[in-house]
């Protein structure tokens, strides 16, 4: 039986410090159908160097760059953008 595929949406606004972390957490779980959708809500520190490092290791993170709207639509917009079945919100 195939398992269902849970969409990780990671929102992430200057948190260059943090999302290497949070990104691990998730990789780290014992179940392994998971896609993660990291979407940059416009970061000014070193985000989005540190998120193109994680992706260029991990073929199942989906990357999304916004201009600055706020945390609700940069998930909002991850959802939209997510494939799986399940949603799980995770902030960096």
């Amino acid at each position: 039986m195939q398992k269902e595929l849970i969409s990780v949406i990671i929102p992430c606004y200057n948190q260059g410090s943090f999302i290497k972390e949070t990104v691990s957490s998730v990789l780290a779980q014992t179940y392994d159908a998971v896609e993660i959708v990291i979407v940059n809500d416009g970061s000014t520190d070193n985000s989005e160097v540190v998120i193109d490092e994680i992706i260029k290791e991990n073929t199942q993170i989906r990357y999304l760059k916004i201009e600055n709207s706020g945390v609700s639509k940069a998930r909002n917009i991850g959802i939209k953008n997510a494939s799986g079945k399940y949603i799980l919100p995770l902030d960096a």
